[in-house]
């Protein structure tokens, strides 16, 4: 996600913490740099010269702390300095008591119904009772998209295609599952952000079902556009929040999270991908940390927990004492599988985000397809006792699997490998670095 924005930032960062002395001349120099980063991801160029000239100003008059070098003080004021660029932080104020009122808006092509889906799936697995109404009349098939992609998430969906009027069909739907459910997400239908006809519907559904919350979907590709879409749509109606979606590589992205907070709405969620789980709550000062490489760990937490990854102890305590089978290694894999990436696992680990170069990650993803393959052509017996698999195993396994003999073999010398490490001392300080983070 947003690639060039970090790897220019880091570059910067690293350029600043290598050098022999900090002084004018340097971070002058390294705010040369902040600007180049910023104006090329499309970040708007007055707003990058207003930030980067806070860092200046904050860099050469603020003392640093006891027990702080100048360095790290530079760096923390980077941090502080986009994070309030990108907004501030806050949800969405929803109770499981009451009944609350979400309506989704936005231009055609912006993602629109699929982030409706992506919500109702996210606030499903934080144990809300959601509902979604089907309210785009104008483009085809949006309503068999939304029922769709709800279906999968086991989200109820009304709809009424015989009938052409949004707002008639926004206020039945919230009438019917107002008794059921304490989550109702009204999908409406969006085309250009200057034709009336959008904006004059939008208020008439906001004023007919009256909301807690306006939620504005923003296409993050189209970079400093994001201010004057949203601010369209802010003038026609209160934006209560404002998801910014397609950021899995755009590189307009920064331009688009600072253009959309600029508007004062605050940005939401952050889709960052396809599939029905990739979309992120947006914290400000943990989306900086991961940009400037510092890991964003409480994020990676949620993603296991809203991943519904089942923590096996039994097959925990059993990789951990050297004694790995490659079913484990399996499951493992099927696990890593519901993240979406390992990339997406690694930006946010400290002292991992950024460092690992995203080609030699794709590498790598690719051969976890081929591991897999293997593995799951093996027998019970080879999978439990690896050490089993003579030269005719091979062969037959390599056939099963589509691979070649190459391919197993390898897979068997990254086993050994694996169940090598953890019986060495780099395996015993993993294992007191995980009791350590059960124990917090």
């Amino acid at each position: 996600m947003l690639d060039s924005l970090r790897e220019g930032l880091q570059a910067a960062v690293r350029k600043l913490v290598g050098a022999n002395l900090v002084d004018e001349k340097s971070v002058k120099e390294f705010v040369r740099d902040l600007q180049r980063a910023l104006i090329q991801t499309d970040v708007n160029v007055r707003i990058a010269l207003e930030v980067t000239e806070r860092v200046q100003k904050r860099a050469l008059e603020d003392r640093p702390a006891a027990g702080v070098t100048k360095k790290d003080q530079i760096v923390s004021i980077l941090y502080e300095e986009l994070a309030r660029l990108l907004g501030g932080e806050g949800g969405l104020p929803l109770s499981k008591e009451r009944t609350n009122v979400l309506v989704m808006l936005g231009v055609q092509g912006s993602g629109k119904t699929t982030t409706t889906a992506k919500l109702a799936r996210l606030y499903s697995k934080r144990g809300f009772r959601v509902g979604v109404v089907a309210a785009d009349t104008f483009r085809p098939g949006a309503v068999a998209q939304l029922k769709t992609l709800a279906a999968a998430t086991g989200v109820e969906v009304y709809s009424d295609e015989k009938e052409k009027d949004s707002v008639k069909i926004a206020k039945a739907g919230k009438k019917q599952l107002e008794g059921s459910k304490n989550l109702i997400i009204i999908d409406t239908a969006g085309r250009h952000k200057e034709e009336k006809g959008l904006l004059q519907e939008m208020k008439d559904v906001v004023g007919g079902v009256r909301p807690d919350a306006t939620i504005l979907v923003i296409d993050g590709t189209i970079g400093q556009q994001c201010y004057s879409q949203a601010l369209a749509f802010h003038q026609a109606a209160p934006v209560g929040g404002i998801v910014v979606t397609k950021l899995d590589g755009a590189a307009k992205g920064g331009g688009a999270l600072a253009a959309a907070a600029a508007t004062g709405a605050k940005v939401l969620f952050i889709g960052t991908g396809e599939r029905i789980d990739d979309l992120e709550e947006f914290v400000p000062t943990r989306f900086v940390g991961r940009l400037l490489g510092m890991g964003d760990l409480k994020a990676l937490m949620d993603m296991v927990r809203e991943s519904e990854v089942v923590v096996d102890e039994k097959m925990t305590q059993r990789v951990m004492s050297g004694k790995m089978t490659m079913n484990d290694l399996l499951v493992q894999f099927e696990q890593m599988k519901k993240f979406g990436s390992l990339k997406k696992i690694l930006e946010h680990i400290p002292g991992f985000s950024g460092q690992v170069d995203a080609k030699e990650l794709d590498k790598a993803e690719d051969r976890v397809k081929v591991y897999r393959s293997i593995i799951q052509s093996m027998t019970v017996d080879e999978k439990n006792n690896p050490e089993t698999i003579n030269s005719s195993r091979l062969r037959r396994i390599a056939k099963g699997s589509g691979r070649s003999e190459k391919d197993v073999r390898e897979l068997l010398s990254r086993y050994k490998q694996m169940k090598a490490l953890v019986k060495t001392s780099k395996g015993r300080e993993m294992r007191q670095m995980m009791r350590r983070m059960g124990e917090g």
